[in-house]
């Protein structure tokens, strides 16, 4: 005599349920499940039995992922006389198992609570993806398996690479099971991540000139932003020569660098945006997580890479977005070679600060001038004054010394004669 329990389920017919009966064993403790039999335990069995095994099977192998078949056992019996079907289900390794046609959403998932059955909530199904497939963000199965990816098609196609279903398998968008992953999401239209900037008025967060927030596909996202914050990247420009020489308040490298540093090594584990602020005197780019457990910031200046997100890291170096890991930092320092203010980063345990000081373009105007044509203008006088430097480069008194003793410290000039008779010449 059959009794229905946590374990057991009756059944008295094959039914279109029985897929969410299989489903919510498989995705709970397992159990059995019993054809041809009525809730009170008492055997009717089944007058087609073969023919109803053969549809289980069809209805296990089309209607739920993924394969179940591996798990259950379905098998005839005679009891009493009369056929019956026993369904044996083990738990599954490779949940959420749901309905093929729903997707793993409560709709399409289902768990055994006692003897009944129960749509699984968002956070369970969370739950058994991560504990199916790890904590690595990237890797773990999109609950969305409805993904676009018209941009990142564009993007890739552009850059002369393939993008169908292999490509998305090999660069890890895909896994082996045809599921999308989370990488696939944040390559999608349907990415839930997002970048906030925001530019104030001043040096303090006291008052907004604007707000813009930027979504769609991370590639999307790093372009859009991108754009926006050189439309607020004013430079001055000059000729030397023919050849047209520009400067910018920030360097282009730093910006997309930074840019690029954090859409890529964020833990998108946290839902929180990557937030940008635009104050008058620098740029605040602030990225969602510290450092990947094991890594210092010495360790990170020094060039060691340790991406959290290394798959993703890989889709941005073949667009070409990376030219090699390791080297954002040090890129960062080196745009701003030469300048007094230099870039710095400031970490805590789920953030990662870049901050970009602005340029005083008057005086790099001034210096670019200097760097660029002063040399030429010494070479062409055999010997000049330092009234004849201040005219020409346009600058105070003291300016111009403190230059000359630089030059003469630099082994560039020497000084020739004393007092007002001073005079000095390029070293040959």
């Amino acid at each position: 005599m059959y009794e229905e329990s946590s374990a057991i389920e009756l059944k008295r017919q094959v039914t279109d349920g029985l897929k969410k009966e299989v489903i919510a064993f498989i995705n709970t403790n397992g159990g059995t499940i019993v054809i041809g039999v009525e809730d009170d335990g008492s055997v009717i069995g089944l007058p087609h039995a073969q023919q109803d095994l053969e549809s289980i099977s069809s209805m296990l192998r089309d209607s739920i992922k993924s394969d179940v078949l591996v798990y259950t056992q379905a098998e005839i019996i005679s009891i009493e006389g009369k056929e019956v079907i026993e369904i044996e289900i083990a738990r599954g390794t490779r949940r959420p198992y749901h309905l093929a046609s729903k997707g793993m959403k409560p709709s399409g998932v289902f768990v055994r609570h006692g003897t009944t059955v129960n749509p699984a909530s968002d956070e369970a199904i969370r739950k058994m993806i991560m504990e199916s497939d790890g904590t690595s963000f990237e890797n773990i199965r999109c609950m969305n398996q409805t993904l676009a990816f018209d941009y990142a098609e564009r993007l890739f196609t552009e850059e002369g690479l393939s993008f169908g279903q292999t490509q998305q398998r090999t660069l890890g968008i895909m896994n082996e099971e045809g599921y999308y992953t989370n990488l696939g999401l944040l390559l999608s239209e349907q990415c839930e991540h997002t970048v906030k900037c925001a530019r104030y008025q001043g040096i303090t967060k006291l008052e907004f000139r604007d707000r813009k927030e930027f979504g769609g596909s991370l590639l999307k996202q790093v372009n859009d932003v991108y754009d926006y914050l050189q439309m607020h990247n004013a430079s001055v420009a000059e000729f030397n020569g023919l050849q047209r020489i520009e400067t910018s308040e920030y360097p282009s490298d730093a910006l997309r660098e930074a840019l690029i540093n954090a859409v890529v090594h964020r833990d998108y584990g946290f839902s929180g945006s990557i937030l940008i602020h635009i104050f008058d005197d620098r740029i605040e780019i602030v990225s969602v997580g510290g450092l990947v457990q094991g890594l210092s910031v010495e360790d990170i200046e020094l060039g060691i890479s340790q991406s959290r997100n290394s798959k993703l890291a890989n889709c941005f170096y073949r667009l070409k977005w990376i030219e090699s890991y390791g080297t954002g930092l040090q890129r960062i320092r080196e745009s701003y070679a030469g300048v007094k203010q230099e870039p710095f980063w400031e970490i805590g345990p789920n953030a990662f600060v870049v901050t970009l000081p602005k340029k005083d373009l008057v005086s790099l105007k001034k210096d670019q001038g200097v760097s660029l044509n002063l040399m030429g203008w010494m070479k062409q006088h055999e010997t000049f004054t330092s009234k004849e430097l201040e005219n020409y480069l346009d600058r105070s008194k003291s300016s111009v010394r403190q230059l000359i003793t630089e030059l003469v410290a630099s082994d560039v000039i020497e000084r020739m004669g004393r007092g007002p008779a001073t005079k000095y010449r390029v070293k040959m």
